[in-house]
């Protein structure tokens, strides 16, 4: 039964994380050190770059509230934003010189005045205790509204393949929310535009034809959901409007929660759709140390931004394509007018990146496109090109790029295979290897190209094959749907979606997505053969995934859950006819993500990432190998340290959204503040985030300190 109205008072809990002795910069800079609370530094101490004091309310100190202080004097939007301690207590750290407003932000709470600061001052805030439950939900996560959502009943999926959890799947990390919250109060209400429609049922039909996106979203709802999306979110956004408040409430932070600090910044412009940073070398985390960073904003705009965080200006340069007639975005139709942008085409893209990746050197590499889709005459069948002479392909989506910032030259580099991630091997060639190849895995002999400039010579891609007849050698294969041969191999059709050298053993794993339940493989580079490891319930719905320096998998479900996948748990062949998919369920552990579930699936989390990042190398401070997801209907991003979430909520701007991140270590000697990750709110829709139309892509850096007063 819904519970309509709430009461007034919020419960939170509140732990406090403590250290018998502070953590010196070289423990820091070890990577297995966990950054801890430390006694000796819990005096806030004043200095001329840091604004410090207590915050209060009519009920004390407040624990575990947000201060933000934010200014508009710089070049960049910046926000920097802390969490008060045990005792209501703040600081917030290396300030550049600017007048800044001063506020608080917390559960059960409303926010405070602004009050105006500047570096050096002691400033005491009022808090102000929200006077219902109504208020206190307005700065709720989006998965605590989404969670509301009522689901399908069986009759109603008996015609759905999959049944419930293919639907899942598809409502949250396949759907809607990959590219986008769904919670936040852009998406709980109805545009006013829309408003006169007749019911919430027409209005949410004609909200999913809007903008170039329109027929990928009509594709998803009406399509492959059988429109029964339309029925349960308009059902979901009139109960809102009536004024029905989510079950459940956030807690605040506690321990290590409360000694993060984020630094908020934008780049690019509001129409832009930013997917993707980088800024280091993920091999060695200290390449171009406090430099700039590189965005990659696919589908909308070949402006691709640079920020740089010690200056706070965000620039641009202008990726081309190799051929004037490759395809653009802008041919895209707008199906039917936005609520926010009309019959604007505001996507008119080339290159279409999508992500973007540092060499040693500094030089940028990128996942773009720089033709179109017909491959050359050495891709295709007839070719006396290796690859092709196993496995011709005459498509390819997009191909590479390199930009060298000292430079400035961009080159385009050639493949016969299509790609969405890359990552570079620990190798003596520097492979790059990348994701989106469709039938095949695809890779870069980067130090041969460096030498011979010869894309032909230095690209190399592979089907996927499982050894089936189990003699460990590459054989013919059966093409997918064929029975199994004991003579021969068998091809298995789904590509990469993540892409994820291991590096212990050199072997290279991917997980594939856009299928239910779901599965994640192996393709070892020297016998060019295949594993394949499905996903079994409770979990299902894989999308992005990483792998850590013991080569044990981590990715994200959309059963909520956190999966990791240890091959070494495995007790089975792992080839031969039964090493299909289904041989090693032994090696698979879920860890159920925070926040709540749906109210007829409370065991599964509503958190749904679009991508799991795992910190080789103890970047942000919480340890090595931690695996982290980017919690995109939290506002934030979700770390599982020693078998815990700690989370960490960005609460302003409302509607962060992550697609990925990066750890960088700018300075190994400068304990915490030399070291945190970096993530760029990924989402297609800038303008849906809590500052509305004109926000632009945010950079947001997280770094952990000691404990809450550290400056």
């Amino acid at each position: 039964m819904r519970n309509y109205k709430l009461p007034l008072a919020l419960c939170f809990s509140f732990i406090l994380c403590i250290s018998l002795a502070a953590c010196s910069a070289e423990q820091e800079s070890n990577a297995n050190s966990i950054i801890q609370s430390s006694p000796e530094s819990n005096e806030a101490q004043l200095n001329n770059d840091n604004i410090s004091g207590m915050v209060t309310s009519t009920a004390g100190p407040e624990a575990g509230v947000w201060v933000i202080a934010e200014t508009d004097e710089l070049e960049t939007r910046y926000s920097k934003i802390v969490v008060t301690d045990d005792d209501g207590r703040y600081l917030i750290p290396d300030l550049p010189p600017a007048s800044y407003q001063v506020w608080v932000r917390g559960y059960g709470l409303s926010d405070s005045a602004k009050v105006v600061a500047k570096p050096g001052d002691q400033l005491d805030l009022l808090a102000t205790i929200a006077p219902d439950a109504a208020s206190a939900a307005e700065i709720y996560p989006a998965a605590y509204w989404y969670s509301m959502v009522d689901l399908p009943t069986d009759e109603e999926l008996s015609n759905l393949n999959g049944g419930m959890n293919f639907y899942l799947t598809w409502v949250k990390n396949m759907g809607c929310i990959g590219c986008h919250q769904l919670g936040q109060l852009a998406t709980r209400t109805i545009p006013q535009e829309f408003s006169s429609l007749g019911t919430s049922h027409e209005a949410w039909i004609r909200r999913m034809q809007s903008g170039q996106a329109g027929s990928q979203m009509v594709g998803i709802a009406a399509g492959q959901l059988l429109g029964l999306p339309y029925k349960y979110l308009s059902d979901w956004t009139d109960r809102v409007a009536a004024g029905e408040l989510p079950l459940t409430q956030p807690e605040r932070p506690s321990g290590l929660e409360r000694n993060v600090v984020m630094t908020v910044r934008d780049w690019a412009t509001e129409k832009a759709y930013l997917h993707d940073l980088t800024g280091t070398d993920r091999r060695n985390p200290t390449v171009n140390g406090y430099g700039l960073l590189y965005g990659s904003p696919e589908l909308s705009t070949d402006e691709f931004p640079m920020l740089d965080p010690i200056a706070n200006t965000a620039t641009s340069f202008t990726a081309p394509v190799r051929d004037a007639d490759t395809t653009s975005t802008f041919e895209d139709p707008v199906v039917m007018p936005s609520a926010y942008w009309g019959d604007e085409r505001i996507w008119d893209s080339k290159a279409n990146t999508h992500n973007p990746m540092l060499d040693a050197t500094g030089r940028v590499w990128y996942t773009a496109r720089i033709r179109n889709n017909q491959n050359p005459d050495w891709c295709l069948e007839g070719s006396d090109h290796p690859s092709a002479q196993v496995f011709p392909n005459d498509n390819s989506s997009r191909q590479l790029s390199v930009y060298d910032p000292e430079t400035e030259e961009y080159t385009f580099v050639d493949t016969c295979f299509g790609t969405h991630h890359l990552q570079f091997a620990e190798d003596q060639n520097n492979t790059l290897w990348t994701s989106g190849g469709g039938p095949v895995v695809g890779w870069l002999n980067t130090n041969l190209f460096d030498e011979t400039g010869d894309a032909e010579a230095a690209i190399g891609w592979s089907p996927f094959i499982v050894d089936t007849n189990g003699n460990g050698v590459r054989d013919e294969w059966v093409e997918p749907g064929q029975p199994l041969d004991p003579e021969k191999d068998m091809r298995f059709p789904q590509g990469f979606y993540a892409v994820m050298p291991n590096p212990v053993d050199g072997s290279v794993w991917g997980s594939q997505a856009f299928s239910y339940p779901g599965s994640i493989s192996r393709f070892d580079p020297e016998t060019q053969l295949t594993e394949v490891y499905r996903v079994p319930l409770p979990g299902y719905g894989v999308r992005g995934a990483d792998i850590d320096r013991n080569g044990v998998v981590w990715v994200s479900l959309a059963s909520g859950h956190l999966g990791e996948f240890d091959r070494s748990k495995c007790s089975a062949a792992l080839n031969g006819p039964e090493a299909t998919g289904g041989h090693c369920d032994e090696g698979w552990t879920f860890h159920r993500a925070p926040g709540p579930g749906f109210e007829d699936r409370p065991e599964e989390s509503i958190e749904s990432s679009y991508y799991t990042w795992v910190d080789q190398h103890n970047t942000l401070g919480l340890g090595a190998n931690v695996p982290i997801l980017t919690a995109n209907l939290y506002d934030g991003i979700h770390a599982l340290v020693d078998g815990e979430f700690v989370t960490l909520n960005l609460p302003y701007p409302l509607g962060f959204y992550a697609k990925g991140m990066e750890g960088r270590i700018d300075d190994i000697d400068a304990g915490w503040k030399g070291r945190g990750i970096w993530a760029t709110s990924g989402d297609r829709t800038p303008w849906l985030k809590e500052d509305g139309v004109g926000s632009k892509p945010l950079v947001v850096h997280f770094q952990m300190r000691p404990d809450p007063l550290s400056d």
